[in-house]
């Protein structure tokens, strides 16, 4: 299971600089990190992801669609 730290969307706003309905609209192309849940009312993402989404916008891929290319 993997250690990582879960951010909020607030965080995520301020660390992308992207718009809200924009992130989330990248969410359902695919091109940006989906949230979890974390309780009945809230999500967040992994830490590890949104950096790896920030070093790399343009050929960002999800984790699952990267151990299928390696």
């Amino acid at each position: 299971m993997r250690e990582d730290r879960i951010i909020r969307l607030k965080t995520v706003l301020a660390r992308t600089g992207l718009s809200r309905s924009t992130i989330y609209r990248k969410i359902a192309e695919g091109t940006f990190p989906s949230q979890i849940k974390i309780s009945s009312n809230g999500t967040g993402w992994h830490e590890s992801d949104i950096n790896r989404w920030i070093a790399d916008p343009v050929r960002w891929r999800p984790r699952r669609d990267l151990d299928e290319i390696l």
